[in-house]
C-alpha cells in the first residue's frame, strides 16, 4: 500500500452506483471490471511494481467488541491507464499531472461478527460482513495540496449503501521519509448506517436490544500516512483515520464509542 500514490486506500469505505434499484445489475459489472483492469496490466508499457506484508487494525465503536487485526499480501502496482493500492484498484478515465479521474472497486472491512462480541445480548445480533466497493475517484493537485473525493456504493448487495469522501492532502518529503497528513469528512447513506449499526425489529425480538433505525451521517475524520524508503528497494509504511462519529451512529444501541479508527502498517519491495 503505497502512500506516495494519492488514490483511495482500503479504509476510504465509498460506496457507487446508484442505489439499491440497481441490484440486478451490480453482479454484472464485476467480472467485466476484472477483465478490463486485468488487460490493462498486460498491455501497460511502463509500470512501477510493490510487494509485500501488511497488517489492518479495526477498531469499531461496537459494544464488548475487541480490535480486530487481519494480515494481508500488499499487492502495489501503477501502469498508464491501471492502478492497484492495497485492497483497491482502478482503470483511469483521465490521468494528467494535475487531474486523476478513475473508475474504482475495492474491498471495505467494516464488519461485525457477533460471535466476537464478549455481550450475551450482542452475540443473538445478525453478523454484517464486508463488502465490495465500487464507484469513481477524483484527484485534483495544487502546489497547496491535494483535493481527494470519492463516491461509492456495495455491489455485493449486503448493504446496498452508498458513501461519499473527500478530503484535503498535505504531502511533505524529507529524503527518505514522507509524511502526508488529511483532514476529512465521510458521509454514509441511510441503508449503509442501518446495515452496520440498524437493529430490526427480528434482531431486537431475539436479542433484546432496541430497534433502530438511522439515518444518513456526515462523519469527519483526520488520517495520517508515513514511510520511509530504505535499500533503494524497500518500504515502510503505515496509514491511519480516526473518524468522530455522528449522532445516527452513536445513538444506536449496538454502539458505545464516538470513534473509531482503522490502522495499517506493511513493508513492500518495489521491482
Amino acid at each position: 500500500m503505497s502512500i506516495k500514490k494519492y488514490h483511495i486506500r482500503i479504509f476510504v469505505k465509498e460506496n457507487y452506483l446508484i442505489g439499491s434499484k440497481m441490484n440486478l445489475k451490480k453482479r454484472h459489472i464485476i467480472l467485466p471490471l476484472t477483465l478490463l483492469l486485468t488487460n490493462c496490466i498486460i498491455v501497460s508499457a511502463r509500470a512501477e511494481l510493490s510487494l509485500g506484508t501488511g497488517i489492518i487494525a479495526l477498531n469499531t465503536p461496537y459494544k464488548d467488541y475487541d480490535m480486530q487485526t487481519t494480515p494481508f499480501p500488499v499487492i502495489n502496482y501503477k501502469g498508464d491507464n491501471f492502478w492497484i493500492n492495497g485492497l483497491g484498484a482502478g482503470y483511469y478515465l483521465f490521468n494528467d499531472a494535475t487531474d486523476k479521474l478513475s473508475i474504482i472497486g475495492y474491498y471495505d472491512p467494516t464488519q461485525f461478527k457477533h460471535d466476537d462480541s464478549d455481550s450475551r445480548e450482542m452475540r443473538r445480533l445478525l453478523t454484517r460482513k464486508g463488502t465490495m466497493m465500487a464507484g469513481l475517484s477524483y484527484v485534483h493537485k495544487t502546489r497547496y495540496g491535494s483535493l481527494r473525493a470519492a463516491l461509492a456504493g456495495d455491489v455485493l448487495d449486503n448493504s446496498d449503501g452508498m458513501v461519499v469522501d473527500m478530503a484535503w492532502l498535505y504531502r511533505y518529503e524529507n529524503g527518505a521519509f514522507t509524511i502526508t497528513p488529511a483532514i476529512g469528512f465521510k458521509w454514509n447513506s441511510d441503508n449503509q448506517n442501518d446495515y452496520y449499526y440498524g437493529v430490526s425489529k427480528y434482531e431486537s425480538k431475539r436479542s433484546g436490544i432496541n430497534t433502530y433505525t438511522p439515518d444518513a451521517s456526515i462523519n469527519p475524520y483526520a488520517e495520517l500516512s508515513v514511510s520511509y524508503e530504505f535499500l533503494s528497494n524497500w518500504n515502510i509504511y503505515g496509514v491511519g483515520r480516526w473518524t468522530r462519529l455522528s449522532d445516527e451512529i452513536t445513538d444506536s444501541p449496538m454502539v458505545e464509542d464516538s470513534w473509531d479508527s482503522i490502522l495499517s502498517m506493511g513493508i513492500t519491495y518495489t521491482f
